[in-house]
């Protein structure tokens, strides 16, 4: 049985999308026969497979990223670890955490991740989900691509990295509250 032939242009299209690696475009794209939304949803969840095998290694390292959006008026201090001062240099992980500053900015969220929810907050939510998706900031669409969660942005960093990542904290700040 012969793999399906897959065009370079269709192999460069998923990889902008995903920012996965050829070879990793090119076995998704013939395991879905050359369907990119499904081959970039199949990134997707092999990313977040990824991420969830690495979380259990020590982030020691990481940086402390600050934005104050224009006007003064809001700011963001924000941490987030890794396993290696080399990776916290990475342009990949920067241009994360400037993301994260920039979407917690954007969208206020109170929590990093569902889990972090007491339970007493959301046991009175019609629909809880909506609440996370409003207040997480793992389960929020991220701003710069609304077809992912943050989760999934993290999990593809973490795949193309390679490292554990853990968004440790952030505040935000606003004149006046």
């Amino acid at each position: 049985m012969s793999k399906m032939s897959i065009s370079v242009e269709l192999i460069k299209e998923l990889r902008e999308i995903t920012s996965s690696s050829v070879a990793h475009c090119k076995k998704a794209l013939e395991e879905t026969k050359g369907d990119i939304k499904k081959a970039a949803e199949l990134l997707r969840k092999q990313g977040l497979e990824i991420a969830a095998k690495k979380q259990s290694r020590a982030a020691k390292e990481g940086r402390i990223e600050a934005y104050v959006h224009h006007g003064n008026k809001v700011g963001v201090l924000l941490e987030v670890d890794c396993e290696s001062d080399f990776v916290a240099k990475n342009e990949g992980f920067v241009q994360f955490t400037k993301d994260l500053a920039m979407q917690i900015t954007a969208t206020s969220p109170l929590y990093i991740k569902k889990e972090d929810v007491p339970p007493e907050v959301v046991e009175h939510e019609k629909n809880k989900e909506d609440f996370y998706k409003n207040h997480c900031l793992m389960e929020q669409p991220f701003v710069k691509d609304p077809s992912m969660t943050i989760k999934d942005y993290l999990g593809s960093v973490v795949a193309k990295i390679g490292e554990n990542i853990v968004v440790r904290r952030f505040t935000r700040y606003k004149v006046g509250e």
